[in-house]
């Protein structure tokens, strides 16, 4: 029988942080496969001071280049907050794609033990829940789900990539929409406005002229992935074959969240917080995801997280060095807005 164990770990560090009343900034950093984010906090004036870098993730770029950028963007981000890389009290590098392994060893040969790299659904997990017991569900081009229990027990469901999973993503979103204009037009499936919407949204004549052009010449996760903005639009407007298609989305990520309560051992009255692109079709997606998530956990909290992830990297590297309770989540939420809307 199969051996299950956890996925995503959370480090040793902040499982079991080391007190540095003296630490006064920390890092923290949002690395993805299109830009990085890195942020200071001056735990002392709450002042916020960010740089942007380009894409930090391993499997579009490679470990060489990602590091390249993750430390660059870090530098930049000290430099503007006018203090020496010595200066921090505790880095956290939130990092994108399926193994952060090779990012790890580069990391740790040129910085010291408080860098500390984690996968992109921990800051998520710390964004949605302010770093405590409860689920983060992200849904943006892909999906993925990561919780943690009130003993500090984590799970991990989804992440998989676009060819083995994504359910419930953008990018699953727009390619069964697709689909299904595909379906409408051989007279195999029900008829639906994605028949036009879909041509129309890719600038093409007809929706076998777009099906031949997504093999001729492959649309990106990230052009297939908007379409669902076109299918969120149809749904609200009454399309019964976009609506199912949000309900069998949500319905596939349910299914995720509630292995990661279950295996987390979250029980009573906890956050899961939806992070990500695709949750901005809102009800029509969220409503019937809250639904099958309450089967389950009857007292969770689902909602919508407004924070950027970079703020759940800053705060873990606060609980890092001890310092947690010193950043209010909504104080925190207030300053990355603001330091991102500059």
């Amino acid at each position: 029988m199969m051996e299950r164990t956890p996925l995503v770990e959370l480090p040793a560090a902040l499982l079991h942080p080391q007190a540095r009343p003296a630490a006064r900034f920390v890092l923290g950093i949002d690395g993805g496969a299109t830009k990085t984010l890195a942020a200071v906090l001056d735990l002392h004036s709450d002042e916020l001071h960010v740089a942007h870098g380009g894409p930090s993730n391993q499997d579009a770029v490679g470990a060489e280049a990602a590091v390249r950028a993750l430390l660059g963007t870090a530098d930049e981000a000290i430099e503007r907050a006018g203090i020496a890389p010595a200066e921090l009290g505790a880095a956290v590098l939130a990092v994108a794609g399926t193994d952060t392994e090779a990012i790890v060893k580069r990391v740790r040969a040129e910085r010291d033990d408080g860098w500390i790299v984690v996968n992109d659904v921990v800051a998520a997990w710390a964004t949605a829940t302010a770093a405590g017991p409860g689920v983060a569900v992200i849904s943006g081009t892909g999906s993925n789900v990561f919780g943690v229990g009130p003993d500090g027990r984590c799970w991990r469901a989804g992440g998989w990539g676009h060819l083995l999973g994504d359910e419930g993503s953008g990018y699953w979103l727009g390619v069964e929409s697709i689909r299904a204009a595909l379906r409408d037009r051989e007279a195999s499936g029900p008829a639906t406005a994605l028949s036009d919407a879909a041509p129309a949204f890719f600038a093409t004549a007809s929706v076998e002229e777009l099906a031949s052009r997504v093999y001729a010449k492959p649309l990106t996760k990230g052009e297939i992935a908007a379409f669902a903005i076109e299918t969120a639009k149809l749904a609200e407007q009454g399309d019964a074959v976009a609506r199912e298609l949000y309900e069998r989305g949500a319905s596939e990520l349910a299914k995720q969240i509630v292995a990661v309560i279950r295996e987390s051992g979250l029980e009573g009255s906890f956050p899961v917080g939806l992070i990500g692109s695709a949750f901005k079709a809102g009800a029509v997606f969220v409503e019937p995801l809250s639904s099958a998530v309450h089967v389950c956990a009857p007292q969770a909290r689902v909602e919508i997280v407004e924070m950027a992830p970079v703020g759940g990297s800053v705060l873990l590297a606060a609980r890092a060095c001890g310092c947690g309770e010193q950043v209010p989540i909504a104080a925190l939420a207030q300053l990355v807005e603001d330091a991102l809307s500059v």
